[in-house]
């Protein structure tokens, strides 16, 4: 089991910057489970933004993130962030974090793939 609480999102102008945090608890060992972050625009589907691996070495970024958004993760803490660069209007979403407990090789870019998922929190970016 694993519990997850998004925080940190908020209003921005476009070109600003805004750092999400993620806190995991429960009996699941943090450090064990790769993390992703996903978000979903009004009358959008929910997408993949960033994924990391369970020890932090290795990360995965949907394209028009990348160079702007760093995925990252201190396992001491039980938390997970993003932090997003450059924002622009297109990113405004609600941002969900989300847990990928099987154990795999390679970071999983499907929302299907991840068994636990936070309550979300609203990033809007103004132009």
């Amino acid at each position: 089991q694993v519990q997850l609480v998004e925080s940190g999102g908020g209003l921005v102008q476009a070109g600003g910057s805004l750092r999400l945090s993620c806190a995991a608890s429960g009996r699941r060992t943090f450090g064990d489970v790769a993390m992703g972050w996903f978000r979903q625009a009004p009358g959008k589907e929910r997408e993949f933004v960033a994924a990391i691996s369970r020890g932090g070495s290795s990360t995965a970024y949907t394209d028009s993130v990348k160079g702007r958004f760093t995925i990252s993760r201190d396992n001491a803490a039980n938390t997970l962030y993003l932090e997003m660069n450059s924002l622009k209007p297109e990113d405004t979403a609600v941002y969900y974090c989300a847990a990928d407990t099987t154990l795999r090789a390679v970071l999983m870019r499907t929302g299907g793939a991840y068994d636990y998922w936070g309550q979300g929190t609203q990033v809007f970016v103004s132009s």
